[in-house]
């Protein structure tokens, strides 16, 4: 049954989309959690549905079949520009981050409405794009998910250096020298190429629970940044390539079923978690001598020493 699935040209194009959404999609999503931008994927996939929308018309308006023919590429330039105009309105606006993003938010739900029904469309035209649609995803949409794939993680791991030092400490990277201006727009466009690559396989109402679920359950058992990342990634690959796997025998939505997973996920791990660390033996740097200094009561011992004199 297995090699059916694996066999079925639909269900190859679908699972290549899966895993390069996967592996993507947590790689940027850790850059955010670490800059406490979890909500930007939101924003940005807002906006991105107006660019939808946006193909549609012009598609519609040169006659191409189908009609939908540039909503991806809208999709891309509008959450482009969007993610960029969210930095600047964050560094330089007088406008708060969140207040930025709700506005973003409405706008974006808004403009995609308004301009699908000039298209000729309707709000339901919409749907496939909110939850995503593996169905729909063609030879050309699969081809550009990996050009922008490769563009996400050239950029995600290649700087990842440098967009740990913007992200974890920004003051200390403009004292480092970095370009943190030329960083944080890096790491809006990367987000909004993101949100675009994962579009048709979990929607843009679910992107952003892709991009930050992985990293949480990756944050539970590991702290260091570059672990964080890979473990977030394999997270990220079994979600959508299990979810899409269970779409294919069960008719239900492959979006939901993948952030369900992830969520699933979290949870256990949540819960496994802290029994775990409980469990785990204190590391003795020396097991070969014996411990004559019992440090908590050697600092209790310390503490009322220091009281002492203050009195």
């Amino acid at each position: 049954m297995i090699m059916l699935m694996l066999t079925d040209p639909f269900m190859q194009r679908a699972l290549i989309a899966a895993l390069l959404v996967g592996v993507t999609a947590p790689v940027v999503g850790t850059y955010l959690v670490q800059r406490k931008l979890s909500l930007l994927g939101d924003g940005i996939g807002h906006v991105a549905l107006t660019g939808v929308a946006l193909g549609w018309l012009v598609g519609a308006g040169m006659g191409l079949t189908p009609n939908d023919a540039l909503a991806v590429p809208g999709a891309v330039v509008a959450a482009v520009v969007g993610a960029v105009l969210i930095e600047v309105v964050r560094r330089r606006g007088r406008t708060s981050g969140d207040l930025a993003l709700a506005i973003m938010f409405y706008g974006g739900i808004a403009g995609g409405v308004l301009l699908i029904g000039i298209a000729g469309g309707s709000s339901g035209n919409l749907m496939q794009y909110l939850f995503g649609s593996i169905s729909t995803v063609s030879d050309g949409d699969l081809w550009l998910t990996v050009v922008l794939s490769l563009v996400v993680l050239a950029v995600g791991v290649g700087l990842r250096h440098a967009l740990f030092s913007v992200s974890h400490d920004e003051e200390f990277a403009i004292a480092s020298g970095l370009p943190v201006w030329a960083l944080n727009v890096i790491v809006a466009v990367v987000s909004a190429l993101t949100v675009t690559v994962a579009m048709r396989v979990v929607g843009l109402l679910l992107v952003s629970a892709l991009m930050i679920v992985p990293v949480a359950v990756a944050q539970q058992v590991t702290h260091a940044f570059g672990r964080t990342m890979l473990t977030a990634c394999v997270v990220g690959v079994v979600v959508c390539v299990t979810g899409l796997s269970i779409t294919y025998w069960y008719n239900v939505s492959p979006g939901a079923t993948i952030v369900v997973l992830a969520i699933a996920v979290y949870a256990v791990v949540s819960l496994a978690a802290p029994l775990l660390t409980r469990r785990r033996p204190v590391h003795d740097p020396h097991p070969d001598l014996p411990d004559d200094v019992d440090l908590p009561a050697a600092a209790t011992e310390r503490a009322v020493a220091a009281a002492k004199e203050c009195r």
